[in-house]
């Protein structure tokens, strides 16, 4: 199947932490994880647990950035993914930053022209991508 969102990040199921309603699952990526927090319901028919195969998708249009490389303390998005820039592409107001992580993988996310220059995020430049973990959507093949 194809999708129009751009982020489309293999890894392996590391953890699962039930909840009454939602759970939170951990995706390892290689050198970074990526949390979901989705329905049990949706934990329970995909068959999630720890070392099953999973793709985390994420709209570019739901990847905030922020220049450097530390994280952010007191923020409530849960994923906080490093990397190097290695495009960026203005539009008329909007334009799309790729990011690429130490195990090579890239996301994508699209945000203001304004917000490009104020960051100074620029090709080479360390940035974070920052993804709150709802707006994770998880598949299975």
């Amino acid at each position: 199947m194809k999708i129009s969102a751009r982020n489309q990040l293999k890894g392996t199921v590391s953890s699962v932490t039930d909840g009454a309603v939602n759970g939170v699952v951990a995706i390892d990526l290689g050198d970074a994880t990526i949390k979901a927090d989705i329905t049990m319901e949706a934990i329970k028919d995909l068959g999630l647990k720890e070392g099953v195969d999973a793709v985390a998708v994420i709209k570019a249009s739901n990847v905030m950035f922020a220049a450097g490389t530390e994280r952010i303390k007191g923020l409530s998005a849960r994923n906080q993914l490093a990397g190097k820039i290695v495009s960026v592409k203005k539009g008329a107001v909007n334009g799309h930053v790729a990011l690429e992580l130490a195990d090579g993988n890239r996301i994508m996310g699209s945000i203001t022209n304004e917000a490009i220059e104020d960051l100074g995020l620029t090709e080479g430049a360390e940035a974070l991508a920052v993804v709150k973990s709802t707006d994770v959507i998880v598949g299975v093949e």
